[in-house]
């Protein structure tokens, strides 16, 4: 599949999962909007730590924050309610109305944009104080252009923090992985219709399901380091797959321009 199919497939799959509450979608309460215009916030790059406040200046009021790919009504409206000037930027339009539901419901500023986050023309060179990536970059094909574009965006001595699934998981029958056994079959990288036959491709693009992407470490770790980014912080992460009673299946890294 050529990259524009690719993008309005995972525009779709996301629109779609929205509408069935997916966790990256179900956004924060009043409550915790209140807690973060105090200075108190938890937010997550992965799927169950929080990440560690020191990840982010001491005063965010002014600072101006992208939060890419990374709609639902979560990061973006904490981070607003914290003092920040915040931009979310996210492929599905229905994630971006959640963000917009928050704000409107708790006064908060927060703009928003559609698009495809290999391509950020739309914003200024050396314009952001800190980018916030959550795991996203499993939906596009190649990371390097999220570097780079990111890299770009930054001022110097701005932050990208960034999240990702660690390639491994997708060694595994996806057949079996749900019941906890992990028998390897498929080759990495690797993409969600490798390990399907045609008829089972047609249904799964018409059902509207995520294609996913495996990368290399390489690319995820050296990939920043190679555009310019200093890599000073790092941890790994679990949720409830059967797969984290062996290893961790997340890790987020906080990187330096």
């Amino acid at each position: 599949m050529d990259n524009k199919k690719i993008v309005k497939q995972n525009e779709l799959a996301w629109d779609k999962k929205v509408v069935n509450n997916t966790p990256w979608s179900i956004p924060v309460t009043s409550e915790e909007i209140e807690k973060a215009k105090k200075g108190v916030f938890n937010i997550k790059l992965t799927a169950h730590k929080d990440v560690p406040r020191n990840w982010f200046p001491e005063e965010l009021k002014g600072q101006k924050i992208l939060c890419l790919a990374s709609g639902g009504g979560q990061q973006g409206p904490i981070l607003s309610a914290a003092g920040a000037m915040v931009t979310v930027f996210d492929i599905s339009n229905n994630q971006l109305k959640q963000d917009e539901k928050i704000a409107k419901e708790n006064n908060l500023m927060i703009s928003t944009v559609q698009g495809d986050m290999m391509h950020l023309e739309c914003f200024k060179n050396n314009y952001f104080d800190l980018v916030f990536c959550p795991v996203s970059v499993t939906y596009i094909p190649d990371v390097l252009p999220v570097f780079k574009e990111c890299y770009r965006v930054l001022k110097t001595g701005g932050n990208l923090l960034f999240g990702t699934v660690n390639p491994l998981i997708y060694l595994f029958d996806y057949k079996k992985y749900d019941e906890g056994i992990f028998e390897v079959s498929n080759k990495l990288p690797f993409n969600s219709l490798d390990e399907l036959n045609e008829k089972e491709q047609i249904d799964f693009l018409n059902n509207k399901e995520a294609i996913e992407y495996s990368h290399t470490l390489e690319d995820l770790i050296g990939g920043q380091t190679s555009v310019g980014f200093a890599i000073n912080d790092f941890y790994e992460d679990m949720d409830s797959d059967k797969i984290c009673n062996y290893c961790a299946k997340y890790f987020a890294t906080k990187s330096i321009k």
